[in-house]
């Protein structure tokens, strides 16, 4: 199978993810539960891991470097810490369930800031408009993962910092393939997964968080055990319970990885793919892709629909050619209200640093069949 939803999780990892994932389960236990050495090698590998995220991510301190579940994790932390029933909360038009879910249970008030598709200027605009003094907090998606749409997470930072709010950034779409300067953004909360554009394992995930963190989950966190309240600083404020052990391996590794190929060379090859498979479905006929032609604009992932045949059957027939994609709403309805793909939802392919162009043009090949029914 040719997998085109790297999207969702990404399916071929770098031979080394595997290997540290195996090794773990004959070489550590849990860090912060004993002195002997096999806890204190798990130590050592998560702060391995703190410490490849803080500089992949430009992060001063590795301790501000939690270790979560996954993104959704991470959000519901950066959310519930900011955020209090029937606070006003600014969000863009491209977020996902985990971002709208946990503001809903909470009875935010939930402005959203529409900007059109590939249009990083209007969003700013809808930004600058309802972000004021009553607004608690801003989230923005740094890349849309039902369309790709690089959103301006540089500029609503900015808006940000003028006016005093927290920032929160989800960097699910981003995290590997596009620079997240952590410094630079000045972002409160940054979250993202594990398993989608850094290589890890499926159960893990980073939220980079600041000194407005507060705990999620309440337990054993291997230190300051007298203490009937969690430990008031980071990471440990944020890591109850134990630790995914062959995860962490994992994603340390899935880390290393991305430093050592480099960020710019990833997302430059996913672009590069992307931009190869929108001109190749725009040349078939009755095909309406959501792609724009400015590089900067979109990263590694591909919407595209058949008028007239549902999302679903056209990604059933591509799984029987032998191409894993996605079709629906994604995880992201607010996103498919923004566009006016709500009802019909898309399909959705996306790439990561393992596929090739011959992959692309064969999926074309079966894409073009597939519309015409054949």
């Amino acid at each position: 199978m040719i997998y085109l939803d790297a999207a969702a999780t990404t399916f071929q990892k770098p031979a080394a993810v595997k290997k540290a994932v195996a090794l773990a389960l004959e070489q550590y236990t849990s860090p912060g539960r004993g002195g002997h050495r096999l806890a204190m090698a798990a130590s050592e590998k998560l702060f391995e891991c703190r410490e490849r995220a803080a500089r992949l991510f430009h992060v001063e301190d590795p301790e501000r470097v939690a270790v979560t579940f996954n993104a959704t994790h991470g959000l519901n932390i950066a959310i519930r810490s900011l955020v209090s029933p029937g606070d006003r909360v600014v969000i863009s038009g491209y977020e996902h369930n985990s971002v709208l879910r946990p503001l809903h249970a909470l009875g935010a008030d939930i402005r959203v800031a529409d900007g059109p598709v590939f249009e990083p200027e209007e969003t700013v605009r809808a930004f600058d408009r309802l972000i004021d003094r009553n607004t608690r907090a801003v989230v923005i998606d740094h890349v849309s993962n039902v369309f790709g749409f690089i959103l301006p997470a540089e500029a609503v930072a900015a808006l940000c910092r003028e006016r005093d709010v927290p920032l929160i950034v989800d960097a699910s779409q981003s995290a590997g393939a596009l620079s997240v300067d952590c410094e630079a953004l000045g972002a409160d909360f940054i979250a993202m997964p594990g398993h989608k554009g850094l290589y890890g394992p499926q159960g893990t995930g980073l939220l980079i968080a600041s000194g407005r963190a507060k705990p999620l989950l309440y337990g054993g966190s291997g230190s300051d055990s007298k203490n009937p309240d969690m430990p008031d600083y980071l990471p440990d404020m944020l890591e109850a319970g134990t630790h995914n052990m062959p995860g962490i391996a994992g994603l340390s590794a899935g880390l290393e990885f991305v430093l050592r190929t480099g960020v710019r060379t990833i997302g430059n090859h996913e672009r590069g793919l992307i931009r190869r498979m929108a001109e190749g479905l725009k040349a078939v006929p009755g095909v309406r892709v959501f792609a724009v032609r400015d590089p900067e604009r979109q990263a590694g992932v591909l919407s595209f629909e058949v008028p007239g045949l549902p999302a679903e059957e056209m990604a059933e027939r591509l799984d029987r050619a032998g191409f894993a994609v996605r079709a629906g709403l994604h995880c992201a309805p607010l996103a498919h209200r923004t566009v006016g793909t709500l009802r019909r939802g898309t399909v959705r392919a996306s790439v990561s640093a393992f596929n090739t162009k011959s992959e692309v043009d064969a999926f074309l090949n079966a894409a073009e069949a597939a519309a015409r029914g054949r």
